[in-house]
């Protein structure tokens, strides 16, 4: 399987969280902090490997799943059309994961803080990728919103994606006013983007509805 730059480079990422969590997993505690609730307070721990490289390995999993999709979705070629996008998104993904799994390792070593306010910018950066993406996408069968209405029509298809681009990027944009307020940061994040995902299955009912019956 030939790779493109951009897949190399992914992998060439992802070898280096490995890289690091190899490095850092002899100073890491015997429990380590893996999950927080709406108020950043940790109501969840991991043992040492797992706080270690489970973020890792998901990283490695899902670059393998982003490598295979493009090569055996029935409509690849129009996947082609978009690569930039989704190249794009997939590098930004591997950053979010990143990210977050700095930001669990820095708690780990004691450097606490509000863990959700400080997840605010990699949700917003993840649903700017959302955006640019979903912006982009050509009718495919893997990648992109997947409603029975996209699905069955590519004028639907087509306008759903244009009207769901909009809302990730208004989207990603209202997450950051969860910097603002520390308290509410996590509900900046979720009803944003629960409210987009509700919205753009409806716009592409409404759509297909307004479709010429044969």
């Amino acid at each position: 399987m030939k790779l493109r730059k951009m897949e190399m480079l992914n992998l060439v990422f992802v070898a280096a969280i490995f890289a690091a969590a190899a490095y850092l997993y002899p100073a890491l505690p015997e429990r380590v902090a893996s999950h927080w609730n709406a108020q950043g307070q940790v109501n969840g721990y991991m043992g040492r490997f797992w706080g270690a490289f489970f973020v890792p390995f998901m990283a490695f999993v899902l670059d393998l799943v982003f490598l295979a999709v493009p090569r055996i979705d029935p409509k690849k070629e129009n996947i082609e059309k978009f690569r930039k996008s989704f190249d794009l998104f997939v590098s930004l993904f591997l950053v979010f994961l990143s990210y977050i799994y700095a930001l669990t390792l820095l708690w780990a070593f004691n450097h606490h803080f509000n863990m959700t306010q400080m997840m605010i910018p990699a949700f917003s950066l993840l649903f700017f990728a959302m955006a640019v993406l979903v912006q982009n996408a050509e009718p495919n069968w893997s990648i992109g919103i997947r409603t029975p209405w996209t699905l069955s029509s590519e004028a639907v298809w087509r306008k759903t994606h244009a009207f769901g681009g909009k809302l990730f990027t208004i989207a990603a944009a209202l997450t950051l006013l969860g910097l603002l307020f520390p308290a509410q940061a996590l509900w900046f994040a979720l009803i944003p983007i629960i409210a987009c995902s509700i919205a753009v299955v409806v716009y592409s009912y409404l759509e297909f509805t307004k479709l010429p019956r044969p």
